[in-house]
């Protein structure tokens, strides 16, 4: 049985069976030969930028005998895609604004893409607000920690991009930034995330203090109200988990 990450195996958990899949930025192509062992991709195409990572990704591929039903290519983004080829698309393990641009640069390509699996490192948000703003609907989303690290995945179908937002509790803009589902599975992760977030507001903020600058005294005070949205966050959290 072939064994992958934790934040890998909750990528594939969002991949249904049987599907044709894109892993944009495969690296060693781990995600596709775990998809199609296991019977999640009944075919895979593993796109690599950079002619190292391709290589590796070839090597993983045929060391495992799945060079049939899984196709590496060098190439840029979804340009290694064609038509029709595939219903599934996943792209992670890069910042959040790097996967918008490749969807973007890339948009002429999901004509047949039915699902987009998507792992930011940095930068949900704007993964969120890319998603709503071209008619995708976020369906579900998970956070975990891994080796010190946290993540998130996001699943998202063709749909009504609206539905996920439609809670009152906070304004679109800031949903885009917490998360809809994260946020109401309210999990000790997520607590995690924003005390982080918030010690990065504070350390910020205290560097500000330091210059006098006008330019620095505006960066100051809009980095103030950042830190007591987060710690109104952090205090709504904190009721939930308890």
């Amino acid at each position: 049985m072939i064994t992958v990450s934790k934040r890998l195996e909750t990528i594939a958990s969002y991949v249904l069976p049987n599907s044709r899949v894109a892993d944009i930025g495969s690296d060693h192509a781990y995600l596709p030969v775990y998809l199609v062992k296991t019977g999640k991709a009944s075919s895979a195409i593993a796109g690599e930028v950079n002619k190292g990572p391709w290589e590796s990704a070839k090597r993983q591929v045929q060391a495992t005998g799945l060079g049939e039903r899984i196709d590496v290519r060098l190439g840029d983004g979804l340009a290694v895609l064609s038509d029709g080829e595939v219903d599934t698309i996943c792209i992670a393990g890069m910042g959040g604004t790097l996967i918008c641009h490749i969807l973007e640069q890339g948009l002429h390509r999901l004509s047949s893409v039915e699902r987009l699996v998507l792992q930011p490192n940095v930068a949900e948000r704007n993964v969120r607000e890319w998603l709503y703003n071209h008619g995708w609907e976020l369906q579900a989303e998970s956070i975990l920690k891994e080796d010190g690290v946290i993540y998130e995945v996001l699943s998202a179908i063709r749909g009504n991009p609206q539905e996920p937002y439609a809670s009152s509790e906070w304004s679109r803009e800031i949903w885009f930034e917490l998360g809809p589902f994260l946020w109401r599975e309210g999990s000790s992760i997520l607590l995690e995330k924003w005390e982080s977030e918030q010690e990065k507001a504070r350390r910020v903020v205290k560097g500000l203090e330091k210059s006098q600058a006008p330019e620095a005294q505006e960066k100051k005070r809009e980095m103030s109200h950042r830190l007591e949205w987060i710690e109104e966050v952090l205090q709504c959290l904190r009721t939930d988990i308890r």
